[in-house]
């Protein structure tokens, strides 16, 4: 029996004489293959999981390691957003363009840069493949080897313990919604009609546009702009809040600010939009600005990244006995129970912190609770927040402002870059750390970095909430000289030091 539906993994449109479903031929052929009902042997499944993505995958392995019958179902591409047109592919061109643009932009006197030649086509190639094999390697590999079925097909509940594939009804003991999140609309005159690119759209682009409008500053619209900033783009920002990134430190929105305006950005804060139009051949942006003066831009692209929308609308959800927010995200419990106690939901359908680590988490959870009997909580405490962008933005905890309006007695300690050695070996010190402290207990509660590798810095401080280290337990602790994380160290001895009067590695 095919246990994998090789549709799942084509790029549309591609055939291959592939004539089974074996993970061999797979790595290598993308094939077309029959309908969902040729793949399925019985409906006596344990446990039947509408998606694809992390969060499916890591319920369905759970399952099958305790020997439970989960099903998959999925209507497009095996894998979800994250490695098909999210974390994988847009990190592959930001990786790229980054090299490209230091190339050209050496913060070193003595060392010449120039303008370098790239073929932008060759790139979006290479990424083509990365996504191809990943798919292949973390998704469709793993479900042969493990043994649980990936079934073609769109499924949507019928009762409330029915989901029919494409009208072949299928039932099981328990049910996971996971069917992620796609690319919010727009709701402005004209932007239909001129054809905007959503986040997932971008990253197929095969050619750099002379000028981009970016609608949107989160992290989608930042990582994304700045990208084809340094492949070459004029680049302009809007956004509806008064600065960018809103949810976010001020000191953050302050310094990524003037890290982009000195890449040759422009942008435009408390941007009211008024509509969109072709005006020779160029698509026109008009808007409000922060005075209230009207403003227009012809740019070559649109690019809309206002946040991602739960995929709920198919799911006939109502059937099930299944709620849902008026956004159309699923309402789940602590135990991402859903309004009827046969079916959960994990990932970004159900409207939480949209990463992919958070979604297989919660997948794991779900299958835990649902078959086991586990019943685990989320627990959010040491959550991470990533931005690409260059520098990086990470985030964890409680920010200053959080914590204040929480009653927490606090005191903060803002460590600029150019006051840790590395950073000023490597003659890049745009950037801050930032840590927040409760002042009486000495319990860390929260940080923000804006730095290169503060993906990687930003560690410590998860470890650190997590399990409940305290500030003066982490100065204890050797952080060693000329690493970036030595920040860290840096910024928690500024909480009651001048870290100007201290030498090299003095405590």
């Amino acid at each position: 029996m095919n246990q994998i539906d090789p549709e799942l993994t084509a790029d549309p449109g591609i055939s291959s004489p592939c004539k089974d479903a074996s993970s061999e031929c797979l790595q290598n052929q993308e094939v077309q293959n029959p309908s969902s009902k040729g793949v399925l042997e019985h409906d006596d499944y344990d446990l039947v999981i509408l998606g694809s993505g992390s969060a499916a995958f890591a319920a369905a392995i759970r399952a099958t390691e305790n020997g439970y019958k989960a099903l998959i179902v999925e209507e497009g591409l095996v894998g979800g957003t994250c490695v098909n047109r999210g974390c994988i592919p847009s990190k592959a061109l930001i990786h790229a363009a980054e090299y490209i643009w230091s190339a050209s932009h050496s913060p070193l006197r003595g060392v010449e840069t120039g303008k370098i030649k790239f073929s932008y086509s060759d790139i979006v190639s290479d990424k083509d493949e990365l996504v191809r094999s990943m798919r292949s390697q973390k998704y469709v590999d793993l479900a042969a080897k493990y043994g649980f079925v990936v079934a073609k097909g769109h499924g949507r509940f019928t009762s409330k313990n029915t989901v029919s594939i494409d009208g072949l009804e299928i039932t099981s003991k328990y049910f996971l919604i996971a069917t992620g999140a796609t690319p919010a609309e727009i709701d402005v005159d004209g932007f239909k009609e001129i054809g905007y690119l959503t986040s997932e759209d971008i990253l197929n682009l095969t050619h750099v546009p002379k000028t981009l409008a970016v609608i949107g500053t989160g992290s989608i619209g930042l990582e994304l702009g700045q990208l084809f900033m340094h492949l070459g783009s004029k680049v302009t920002f809007l956004e509806t809040e008064s600065r960018i990134l809103p949810s976010s430190e001020p000191e953050v929105s302050k310094s990524l600010t003037t890290v982009l305006e000195q890449q040759g950005a422009e942008i435009f804060t408390s941007a009211s939009l008024n509509r969109a139009c072709f005006v020779d051949a160029k698509k026109s942006v008009r808007f409000k600005d922060v005075k209230g003066v009207d403003v227009e831009i012809s740019v070559d692209e649109v690019l809309v990244a206002t946040g991602r929308n739960p995929n709920t609308k198919e799911l006939n959800l109502a059937a099930a006995g299944v709620k849902t927010t008026a956004a159309g995200a699923i309402v789940v419990d602590d135990y991402l129970r859903t309004t009827n106690p046969r079916i959960l939901a994990a990932g970004d359908v159900v409207g939480g912190p949209q990463y992919v680590y958070v979604a297989g988490y919660e997948g794991t959870l779900a299958a835990e609770n649902a078959l086991l009997g586990a019943n685990r909580r989320l627990d959010f405490s040491g959550l991470p927040s990533v931005i690409f962008t260059s520098p990086q933005i990470a985030s964890v905890g409680l920010s200053e402002k959080q914590a204040i309006e929480e009653g927490l007695d606090v005191i903060v300690s803002v460590l600029p870059l150019e006051l840790v050695p590395r950073a000023r070996v490597n003659g890049n010190t745009s950037g801050f750390i930032k840590v927040v402290v409760q002042r009486n207990s000495s319990r860390v509660l929260g940080a923000s970095i804006v730095s290169d590798v503060a993906s990687e810095i930003i560690q410590s401080i998860v470890l650190a909430i997590k399990f409940e280290i305290k500030a003066q337990d982490l100065l204890d602790v050797f952080f060693p000289y000329l690493t970036m994380v030595e920040g860290i160290k840096l910024a928690l001895q500024g909480l009651e030091k001048d870290v100007n009067m201290l030498s090299c590695c003095a405590l």
